[in-house]
C-alpha cells in the first residue's frame, strides 16, 4: 500500500448534470449541422482583471556581460494593486465591443445592461448585415448579473438568443439559433 493525493478537478459533478452537459452539447452540434452560419452570429462576452504593471520579458531584461563578470539580478514582479475590470464582446471577425469598468464599481444588472446597449449600438455600427437579420446569440458566463431577471428580459425585447449553460442553476432551455 501506499498513499496517493487526490487529484483536483474544478468541480464535481453529479450524472444529471454530467448528462445534462452532455445534451447540451448534442443539441448544440445538432444545430451546427442544421445551420452552418450559426457560428457568424454568435457574440461572446466576458469579463477580465487587468493589472497596471508591464514586466519586462526575458529578453528585454537580458544583458551583454564578460564571461567572469556577475550575472545581472532582477527582482521578481509582484502584481500591482492598480487593477481595473475590462468587459470585451467578440465575434468571429474580432472585438465587437470593450470597455472597462470604472472604479469602485460593481458589474450588477444595470451596468450590464447599460454595457448591453452599448454592445448593440456597436453591432448594429459595425456590422449592420447582422443587426438587421435579428440573428444575434449571445454566449457569456453565468454571473449572476448576467442570468438577472432584467438582463433576460433586455436580450429578449432586443432578440438575442443565449447560448444555454451547463451550469447546474439554470433551468433547462431548449437552444435554437432563431429568436423566439
Amino acid at each position: 500500500m501506499h498513499r496517493i493525493a487526490a487529484r483536483f478537478v474544478p468541480r464535481v459533478l453529479t450524472h444529471d448534470q454530467k448528462d445534462r452537459r452532455v445534451a447540451i452539447c448534442q443539441e448544440l452540434k445538432e444545430t451546427m449541422i442544421n445551420d452552418p452560419t450559426l457560428l457568424s452570429n454568435v457574440i461572446t462576452g466576458d469579463e477580465s482583471i487587468v493589472y497596471a504593471y508591464d514586466p519586462d520579458t526575458k529578453l528585454q531584461s537580458s544583458q551583454w556581460k564578460s564571461p567572469g563578470s556577475p550575472r545581472p539580478k532582477k527582482a521578481r514582479m509582484q502584481k500591482s494593486k492598480l487593477k481595473t475590470m475590462l468587459i470585451c464582446f467578440f465575434d468571429e471577425e474580432g472585438v465587437v465591443h470593450r470597455e472597462f469598468v470604472p472604479p469602485g464599481m460593481t458589474v450588477n444588472a444595470d451596468f450590464y445592461c447599460d454595457v448591453l446597449i452599448r454592445l448593440c449600438e456597436n453591432v448594429r455600427c459595425k456590422w449592420p448585415q447582422k443587426w438587421q437579420n435579428q440573428n444575434l446569440i449571445i454566449h457569456h458566463d453565468n454571473a449572476p448579473a448576467h442570468r438577472s431577471f432584467k438582463v433576460s428580459q433586455f436580450l429578449a425585447k432586443n432578440n438575442m438568443t443565449v447560448i444555454p449553460h451547463t451550469h447546474p442553476i439554470w433551468p433547462p432551455v431548449t437552444f435554437s439559433s432563431s429568436p423566439s
